[in-house]
Formats: structure tokens, C-alpha cells, sequence
């Protein structure tokens, strides 16, 4: 990819600024050939990847190199885009909002300061993925158990910061963050909560301060650059016990929200309850030309057909109790009586006891997989997705219209639907994930016009985006307009205090410093 320059950026101004970041980190960490660029686009993109374009990567390995990139690129007004990892398939990979951005890379800042089995937290720096942190915890016999994500090879403080979910009774991964070590906008550093107190003992621990609460202020967000922070980890269980039901028909995910959501909230169900459709299944089994190689969605008739040669339901709960085994079995009791009416099949039953082996796939017991990537390569070509993800209040009858207006939409721009419910609460999590072939701009402009309809459709009833990919983030943010978007614009106020240069990650979320005011709309997908 060529060198794209950031707004107001000279080549001149440009090269003196690579200059700088080689005498701080190393001239091997700062990264801007073609081939360093292309290394940081959008490999999703729908569209030019050029829309999203980086200048370059800059790969600190300690808070005190990242402190110095910063007053650097305040020097020489060059923005940055803060990445952990840069694995946010389908949401942007490691691509900047604003092209020309020099994408600050934290993948070098990999160390486990602090792994606690007794209190059950960890302290991490942004470089450290759910690969490494299981690792450790299995090399060092510990009994933990981690809460990961679907596709575990990312960074958990990254996932955490993104408010990313797991499938675990610490399934909503941004509430186990407590204590966050932050470099701000000048240079400065931070700590929040009770580590803002010199060598306290508890800043881990208990998940305030005194005083204001900051820890939240750096999730999804371009306020600072999160260098490390303390995790909550759940404690490794007795026993475990999943109940797997297969659900037939795609109506009963009205039933299931009913049924599994008090539960929740009572604290029977403790895991965050992961719903998928039928298709969630099929894409790890082949491509979606081995069971529909025709253009178009794949119609109803051959749904049916597929769910019987596989013996699918449409959805299917795979839900994971935790705890004593006494306990964990009149839990199972209550959850048996309460699908009975709706169910005369009972639920396939799998234990596991502390010591039994895992495998690949067991994310409800913590176990960081790769597998999910496979969904990449459905529909063949140049395949990538995009996750469109409304949050509905966890009722049967919120969840079935959320349902039907998105399944419409999408049965109208003739694409698979393809959905999934995670219940963390009192709400749910619902992903669509809209799959298509980049190398067929047909493909790429239809998924475009689907998901602008669906942002339009779900803000109308009320319903928002937690996350999304680069080229939203400002229709997203348009959705937030209480009292003419005042949350935005006490944010952006905040945003040019901590930040008067504006250099981290401008657009992030549809925040925009005053200093790139002027690129608000632009870029856009």
C-alpha cells in the first residue's frame, strides 16, 4: 500500500516525525514500507482497503517508549491509532478511522506482571493474548478458569477495552478490568482507581477509587493508551456440567430468551448464555458451495433440508453450570423443569470434573480457540464478514422483533442470516454476522446497503451498536443524538483537554478532536 499522509502532514513533516520514533524505540519498530502498511490494513474491508490506510506502525516494548512516541507525534502533529493486537476481524483488523494515521502498535508490551490464583486476578500488559495467558495458567498448574472469546487469538486487555464477551460466568469481559495504567494525550501517566495512591496494595482488588471513577473512560475509546491493568479471573470450578439443547424452529428463540433470562438474573444461570443459529454450525463443517452453490441467499426449503441431514435445530443452547457438584446438579434440576414445557427432548448432558482434559472448542471452560476463524472462509473468494450488533433488553418479545425486522432486511438484499443471542443480563448481545466475497464489488456494495439499513431500522425502534467496524463509527455515534448528541459532544470536550493536539486515534468511536473536526463524515464505508 502507498504512503498516505495524515491531514496537515508534509512528506518533509512526515520523515522528520520517523526520524524522531526511530531514536525512541529503534529504527526496526518503526515500520513504513508498502509492505509494513499492507501488513496493517483492513484485510475485511468492504471497500478499498486504501480507505482506512495507515502511514506506517511504531512498536513500542515499555510504557516509557510509548510515553516518548507520544510527545513525539504531539511534536510533529502526527496522529496515532492504538492498537493491542490489531485481531478485530470484521471490525477494522489493526486499520486506523483516519487514513494517514501511524498505528501505534502495542503487541511488543507482552508481559504477565502479576498472575494471583488465591484473589484471582491477573495484572497484563495490551500485548498479551488468550493463547499466552492460558498458557501460563495451565504450565503453572493454576486454578483458573479465563473467559475468552470466540475467536481467542486476540489480546484480552484489547477484547476487554473493546467491550468484547466471553461465554463464562465472566463473560462481559470490560467488568473484570479494575486498575488501568494509562499514558494520556501529553505524555502523561496515569493510574486509575486505587493504584492513583503510590504502591497500593488493593488497586486490583476493589474496582473504585475516591473520588470520580475513571476505568471506564478508556474502554472504546481515545482518551489514552491503556499500558496495563489488572483482570478479574474466575476461579477454576469443581465441576461443570453443560446441557445442550437443540431448538427447532427459529420462532422459539422468543420462548428461550423467556425462559433462560430469569435464570440469568437469579443467578441459577450464571455464564453469559451464547444462542446461535443453525448457521453458526454449518460454517465450521465446509463452504457454503458445498451445501448451496447457487447465487442468492440460501432459500428456506434448503434450510430445512440442511437442519434434518445435520440434525440441527435452528438455534441451539449450550449452557455451562460452574461450581459444587451438588450444587451444579440442583441447578440442572431447576433449568430441566423450566425447558420441560416447551421441550419434550431432554438436554444432551456433559460433565467435567477438575482434572479432565479439554478440547479446541471448549470456550464455556475457558479454552482460547482459532476454529471460529474457519466462518472465513464460507463463501469463498476473498471471504471476510462484518458483525452488525444491536443490543435488545433480554425479553422473548424485544428479542423475537429485533429478530424479524433484521431477518426481513436481510432476506431483502438477498444475503444468509446468520445470528446469534448472548444473554449477559438483563440484555442481549445480537450479532449478525453478514458474510460476502471481496473480490465481487456486487457483493461488497450489497453488504454496504444491508447494513446501513439495518443501523437505520434498529435506531428507529431504539435499539444501538455496542461495537462496529471502522466505517460506521461515525453513523453509529449519529444514532446516540439525545439532546443533540451531548454525550459526543462532552466527550469530544474531555477529548481536546487530555488531548489538545488530538494524535490518539482521531475518530475512534466517532469522537473527533477539534484539530480533525473537518474529517467527521469522511471515509465512510
Amino acid at each position: 500500500m502507498q504512503l498516505t499522509l495524515p491531514p496537515g502532514l508534509s512528506p518533509q513533516g512526515f520523515d522528520a516525525a520517523v526520524k524522531a520514533l526511530q531514536g525512541a524505540v529503534g529504527p526496526g519498530w518503526v515500520m513504513t514500507t508498502d509492505e509494513d502498511r499492507d501488513a496493517y490494513a483492513d484485510i475485511y474491508a468492504p471497500g478499498p482497503e486504501t480507505l482506512w490506510g495507515a502511514s506506517g506502525a511504531v512498536a513500542p516494548q515499555t510504557v516509557e517508549e510509548v510515553q516518548a512516541i507520544v510527545r513525539i507525534a504531539n511534536e510533529h502533529k502526527l496522529p496515532l491509532w492504538t492498537v493491542a493486537r490489531g485481531k478485530n476481524l470484521g471490525y477494522g483488523t489493526a486499520a486506523p478511522r483516519m487514513p494517514g494515521s501511524m498505528v501505534l502498535d502495542l503487541g511488543r508490551m507482552d508481559k504477565i506482571l502479576e498472575l494471583d490464583p488465591t484473589l484471582g486476578y491477573c495484572v497484563i500488559e495490551p500485548g498479551v493474548g488468550f493463547m499466552d495467558l492460558y498458557e501460563r495458567i495451565q504450565r503453572d498448574k493454576l486454578p483458573l478458569m479465563m473467559s475468552v472469546p470466540g475467536n481467542g487469538w486476540g489480546s484480552v486487555l484489547g477484547n476487554a477495552l473493546d467491550h468484547g464477551i466471553g461465554y463464562t460466568p465472566y463473560g462481559v469481559h470490560a467488568k473484570n478490568l479494575c486498575g488501568l495504567e494509562v499514558v494520556l494525550g501529553n505524555g502523561d501517566l496515569v493510574r486509575t482507581g486505587l493504584g492513583a495512591m503510590e504502591k497500593n496494595q488493593a488497586w486490583h482488588l476493589f474496582p473504585f477509587g475516591y473520588g470520580p471513577t475513571w476505568d471506564h473512560m478508556f474502554s472504546q475509546s481515545n482518551l489514552g493508551v491503556v499500558t496495563k491493568a489488572g483482570m478479574w479471573i474466575m476461579p477454576e470450578p469443581e465441576t461443570s456440567l453443560e446441557l445442550t439443547y437443540d431448538i427447532p424452529n427459529a420462532d422459539d428463540i422468543g420462548w428461550v430468551i423467556d425462559t433462560l433470562a430469569p435464570l440469568k438474573i437469579k443467578g441459577i444461570v450464571e455464564q453469559s448464555i451464547f444462542i446461535p443459529s443453525w448457521l453458526g454450525k454449518m460454517v465450521i463443517k465446509g463452504q457454503r458451495k458445498d451445501f448451496w452453490d447457487k447465487p442468492g441467499a440460501i432459500p428456506e426449503w434448503r434450510v430445512q433440508e440442511l437442519l434434518k441431514e445435520h440434525k440441527l435445530g435452528y438455534w441451539q443452547v449450550a449452557l455451562r453450570l460452574y461450581g459444587n457438584e451438588g450444587i451444579v446438579k440442583a441447578q440442572a434440576e431447576v433449568v430441566k423443569a423450566a425447558f420441560k414445557p416447551h421441550l419434550d427432548t431432554p438436554p444432551h448432558e456433559k460433565w467435567w470434573h477438575q482434572g479432565d482434559p479439554t478440547n479446541v472448542m471448549d470456550t464455556t471452560l475457558g479454552v482460547p480457540s482459532a476454529v471460529p476463524l474457519q466462518m472465513g472462509d464460507w463463501v469463498g473468494g476473498k471471504s471476510a464478514h462484518m458483525g452488525f450488533s444491536p443490543v435488545v433488553p433480554a425479553t422473548g418479545k424485544h428479542v423475537l422483533d429485533q429478530m424479524h425486522r433484521s431477518r426481513k432486511i436481510i432476506d431483502a438484499h438477498d444475503v444468509d442470516f446468520y445470528a446469534s443471542f448472548t444473554i449477559g443480563g438483563r440484555f442481549c448481545n445480537n450479532v449478525n454476522m453478514l458474510m460476502y466475497d471481496r473480490d465481487k464489488p456486487e457483493d461488497v456494495d450489497r453488504i454496504k446497503k444491508l447494513f446501513n439499513a439495518l443501523i437505520a431500522d434498529a435506531a428507529a425502534n431504539g435499539y444501538a451498536e455496542y461495537r462496529t467496524h471502522l466505517g460506521w463509527m461515525d453513523a453509529i455515534s449519529n444514532t446516540f443524538n439525545f439532546q443533540d448528541h451531548a454525550m459526543r459532544r462532552m466527550t469530544e470536550k474531555v477529548k481536546d483537554a487530555l488531548d489538545p493536539n488530538g494524535i490518539l486515534s482521531p475518530g475512534k468511536n466517532g469522537i473527533w478532536p477539534s484539530a480533525y473536526a473537518a474529517q467527521r463524515g469522511k471515509n465512510l464505508a
